[in-house]
């Protein structure tokens, strides 16, 4: 088969970007990928992510796919030549050949996130561009008693965002918890998937009951009442990291075959120009790869 599946890991600082998916008049790590391998390919490639970040969210594990038509480069080179058509934002860690059936997002058996918090010293450019400052060292014990509640499959609906479009929002957690790296506080949690800002949301209301001194059940009691008004603060999107995403052995749904999809990316957005597309792939140099033939 000429078209392959390739598995990409990304990095990337969110700071600077509107969040991982497309959207029109706004800087995203999505939009800045496809645009690369446009030009590498010479015609809109599509990429599925793992999950979508939020503006200004991190990511050091994001996954994602795309279908290629291009057949002389091994799928480990596209690290190196899409790193060189890209801004420093953004970095591809890793890059394999998947199987033809593999969906970055519907095969994920879990994603993890990480949020960043620190109290000692001062407060610092460069690390508050990667963490919440809290006022005060909250009691650890506590905070893991509180979320402890955050186990198995539960009704997550007390956290859901107004705008969360989700009708199902019962999520399978494998992990919740606190732990301390290095002098900063980081609260882990792995599920099965996320509603839109339910990380921030629960870090943001765990601090905030440890801070007013709310009995241990309180968590639980928010989760049970199903009730948004009862849930704390949204703590900042600086402090969150993507960290990585688990997958199935093998793809979920057998025979699923992709097939490479513009989804309204158009050769302007990737810098192709008409002619080009009219005469067929042309000839092109790729960063750190060389020169492709059309036919290849």
């Amino acid at each position: 088969m000429s078209e392959r599946v390739v598995k990409l890991t990304l990095a990337y600082d969110g700071t600077d970007f509107a969040g991982w998916q497309r959207q029109k008049d706004c800087r995203t790590v999505q939009e800045e990928l496809e645009k690369a391998l446009g030009k590498m390919h010479g015609h809109p490639v599509s990429v599925m992510g793992a999950g979508r970040t939020d503006s200004g969210v991190h990511a050091a594990g994001q996954v994602a796919h795309f279908v290629t038509d291009i057949r002389s480069i091994p799928a480990g080179r596209f690290e190196l030549a899409l790193n060189k058509l890209m801004p420093q934002d953004v970095r591809v860690v890793a890059s394999e050949e998947a199987d033809q059936d593999f969906h970055a997002r519907y095969d994920a058996r879990l994603r993890r996130y990480k949020y960043f918090m620190y109290t000692y010293g001062p407060s610092l450019p460069h690390r508050d561009r990667y963490a919440w400052r809290l006022q005060k060292w909250p009691d650890l014990g506590r905070l893991n008693r509180m979320a402890s509640c955050l186990r198995g499959e539960i009704d997550c609906t007390a956290f859901a965002a107004a705008k969360d479009p989700s009708e199902n929002r019962f999520r399978y957690l494998h992990y919740a918890a606190f732990h301390v790296e290095g002098d900063a506080l980081v609260f882990e949690i792995a599920a099965n998937a996320f509603l839109w800002r339910m990380v921030r949301s629960i870090v943001g209301t765990l601090v905030e009951l440890d801070r007013e001194g709310a009995p241990e059940t309180a968590m639980h009691d928010i989760l049970e009442s199903r009730d948004r008004e009862r849930v704390g603060v949204t703590a900042p999107s600086r402090g969150l990291f993507l960290w990585n995403v688990e997958y199935y052995a093998r793809p979920t749904r057998q025979g699923r075959r992709l097939k490479p999809a513009a989804h309204g990316i158009s050769a302007a957005d990737i810098g192709v120009t008409a002619d080009a597309v009219s005469s067929g792939q042309p000839d092109r140099l790729i960063p750190g790869i060389g020169w492709i033939r059309k036919d290849a």
